[in-house]
């Protein structure tokens, strides 16, 4: 059993990864859903209510599909159009944006995918815990005083310039996770690895990777679910006025939307 606990310890970073993303999916889904029919309901125009949430989430957009371009630049992989202008796909889904590369290896193409979430995620990581003064709510909940959390928590809105950072760690968070496409390296090159890494393994070099790759690999995945926590922080916080708010402007239109 003590084996264990130390195992899970050295995996602390994926543990807490794993067990946020999916909230943190949902609830995101969740608010896009809120907003958009907020916008729907007051414009009573899909153009309009899309037109309103791509503006709404243009910065965050904006370094979504740089972070794309600059990558590929970076890597000497060639790209063509550029967007930011949202588009309905066949599918019924919303496009905000893309850049448009050309396809090479699997190691540069999951580079180019995965530079939004290495970008947004260093901005919410330094605007949640520098600018909006998160990185000081660790020990305060540490102590367990619901007086000391409570102040803490009132005192945040006291930063300077609180909610126009608020309002970019929002925009970052809720548009730096890769999309479909920008994932679709992720798995070959994950099997890659993983026989890689196992073929390593069966030549006996086990214990040098467990040594000197597993700390640094975890911290990654720590800073990540680090990421992860502030964003989903974020959103739970929006959710529940927007969602009051949706029901009170449907209930004062005779409307009724449901989430897909």
């Amino acid at each position: 059993m003590e084996t264990l606990w130390l195992a899970l310890g050295a995996w602390d970073g994926l543990l807490w990864l794993a067990g946020l993303l999916l909230p943190l999916l949902l609830m995101q889904r969740g608010l896009h859903f809120e907003l958009q029919a907020i916008f729907l309901l007051i414009t009573r125009s899909q153009t309009a209510a899309i037109g309103i949430f791509a503006l709404l989430f243009l910065p965050g957009v904006l370094i979504h599909e740089l972070s794309h371009f600059l990558m590929a630049k970076l890597l000497r992989v060639r790209t063509a159009g550029f967007s930011l202008i949202p588009a309905v796909l066949p599918d019924g889904k919303l496009r905000m944006g893309f850049v448009e590369t050309e396809q090479t290896d699997i190691v540069r193409d999951a580079l180019i995918g995965v530079a939004p979430l290495l970008s947004g995620g260093a901005l919410v990581a330094f605007l949640g815990l520098v600018q909006l003064g998160l990185a000081g709510l660790g020990s305060v909940f540490a102590t367990g005083s619901e007086q000391a959390i409570w102040q803490a928590l009132r005192q945040l809105p006291d930063q300077p310039d609180f909610w126009i950072w608020f309002y970019l760690t929002f925009t970052f968070s809720t548009t730096m996770l890769p999309s479909a496409s920008d994932r679709r390296a992720w798995l070959p090159l994950a099997l890659w690895v993983v026989l890689l890494v196992g073929a390593a393994a069966l030549a006996g070099a086990g214990p040098w990777l467990l040594e000197h790759l597993a700390p640094p690999l975890n911290a990654g995945l720590r800073a990540v679910a680090l990421v992860f926590a502030i964003s989903l922080g974020i959103h739970l916080l929006l959710w529940v006025p927007l969602r009051l708010l949706r029901e009170l402007i449907a209930r004062l239109t005779h409307t009724s939307l449901r989430p897909r």
